[in-house]
């Protein structure tokens, strides 16, 4: 059982660089852990700290930025199929990413680990970007159940698609078995047919 995603309501924060891939997002020298956990210590670490671990001006070492939603220029995800970034991005603690374009390995690791990627018109994109350079408190309003996205502030909303199934999974807090387990009795009457 994982936890429950219905809904969020939230302040971003903004990361507009496109074709961020999964090295960039956790490096390969942090991968030795077995567990999930810890790995949110070193999201984009290489962009958030110096050699000398001396912290660089980027947007998750500002004050300025916080929130359970992390809004990402498009092609977020891309590279190899490591399932670490998506570990670091959930122990951070963001809860969605927002993109106009998700490599599909990436999104497909993002739903098994209970975070949602959600995927939005470049145009859309650009709104959510403009709102919170202009105010950083802005917040955005992530409504799975009806798949709708929305500026708090405006009201204007796109809806986005999902997998019915991770969907699902999502809303139920159901890893894989646990979404077999919820159709056991299903199951168990079609085996006495």
């Amino acid at each position: 059982m994982t936890k429950i995603f219905k809904h969020v309501q939230s302040t971003v924060v903004p990361l507009p660089i496109e074709n961020i891939d999964t090295d960039q997002i956790i490096p390969a020298r942090f991968l030795k852990a077995t567990t999930r956990e810890g790995f949110g210590n070193n999201l984009f670490r290489d962009w958030r700290y110096d050699n000398q671990e001396n912290p660089k001006d980027f947007v998750l070492n500002h004050p300025t930025y916080s929130g359970k939603v992390l809004v990402a220029g498009k092609n977020f995800g891309c590279g190899s199929s490591r399932e670490h970034a998506a570990w670091a991005i959930v122990d951070f603690g963001f809860d969605v990413v927002v993109s106009s374009f998700f490599a599909d390995i990436f999104k497909g690791n993002a739903l098994n680990n209970g975070l949602l990627p959600v995927q939005v018109s470049d145009a859309f994109l650009a709104k959510i970007f403009e709102a919170v350079f202009a105010d950083p408190l802005t917040q955005v309003d992530v409504d799975l159940e009806n798949q709708v996205i929305s500026l708090a502030s405006t009201g204007e909303q796109e809806s986005f698609e999902i997998n019915a199934y991770k969907k699902a999974c999502l809303i139920n807090g159901y890893d894989d078995i646990d979404y077999i387990l919820s159709h056991k009795a299903e199951i168990e009457a079609f085996e006495a047919r």
